[in-house]
C-alpha cells in the first residue's frame, strides 16, 4: 500500500510490476519538522516526514482492521536541497518562478525519504527507513521559459518546483543517482527496506501488490 497521493510514485511502482493500494496520509507536515528541531538533517527531515506518513497510515488499517495478512506501506518525502535549504513544493506561481530563477544552472540534491512497514494479521510486524539521494544538474532556462513552464501548473505541486519525467525534464541537464528516486521512489532502496522485512519483491510483481 502507497501512503501517497503523488501520481508520479504510483506510476513508478505500477511499471516496476506491483499494484499498490493507496491511502494518503493526513499528517501535518510542518508540525513533524517543528519537533524535530532546528539541529535536524536535511536527510532527517525527509526520512521523519516518510516515517509519520507511513506510520499515519498504518494506524488507520490497523484500527480499521481493514489489511487481513501480510501487508506493506510505503510512505516517502522528497525535497530539494540546494544551497544549505530544504526546499519542497512551491503551491504558488510566484515561489515556483523564484525559485527557477534562483537554482537555474545551478547543482541541487533531491532527497526522498522512505519508510517501509510490514502488517502481519493486522499488528506491525517490522519497520525499516531510508533516505535516497540524488545530485541534478539544472539547465538555465530563459525567464520566458520559466514563466511558460511555470504557468502549466506542473511545477506547483512537486518537491523543488520540477519533474524529471514530465515538462521539467527540458531543463534538467542531468543527475547523478537514482532516477527514481527522482520521480518519487527510489525502486532499490525500497527493494532494500521490503528485503530487510522479510518481503521479496519478486512476489510482489506476480501477486500484484
Amino acid at each position: 500500500m502507497l501512503a501517497s497521493a503523488s501520481p508520479a510514485r504510483l506510476s513508478v511502482l505500477r511499471a516496476a510490476g506491483t499494484s499498490p493500494l493507496v491511502s494518503v496520509s493526513q499528517v501535518d507536515e510542518d508540525a513533524v519538522l517543528a519537533a524535530l528541531g532546528p539541529g535536524a538533517t536535511h536527510e532527517d527531515s525527509v526520512t521523519e516526514l516518510a516515517r509519520a506518513k507511513a506510520r499515519d497510515v498504518v494506524s488507520r488499517i490497523v484500527s480499521d482492521g481493514a489489511v487481513p495478512g501480510r501487508a506493506v506501506v510505503i510512505g516517502c518525502d522528497s525535497m530539494l536541497s540546494i544551497d544549505g535549504e530544504l526546499v519542497g513544493k512551491p503551491h504558488t506561481p510566484d515561489v515556483a518562478a523564484a525559485r527557477w530563477r534562483a537554482m537555474r544552472g545551478r547543482t541541487g540534491r533531491l532527497l526522498t525519504g522512505h519508510c517501509a512497514v510490514l502488517l502481519d494479521d493486522g499488528a506491525v510486524a517490522g519497520e525499516a527507513v531510508g533516505t535516497g539521494a540524488t545530485t541534478l544538474r539544472f539547465g538555465a532556462p530563459s525567464d520566458a521559459e520559466i514563466e511558460a513552464y511555470v504557468a502549466t501548473g506542473e511545477p506547483l505541486q512537486v518537491a523543488g518546483a520540477f519533474t524529471l519525467d514530465g515538462l521539467g525534464g527540458w531543463f534538467i541537464e542531468g543527475i547523478d543517482g537514482d532516477p527514481s528516486s527522482v520521480i518519487g521512489i527510489s525502486l532499490p532502496l525500497t527493494r532494500d527496506l521490503l528485503t530487510s522485512l522479510g518481503v521479496d519483491v519478486i512476489a510482489l510483481w506476480t501477486a500484484g501488490g
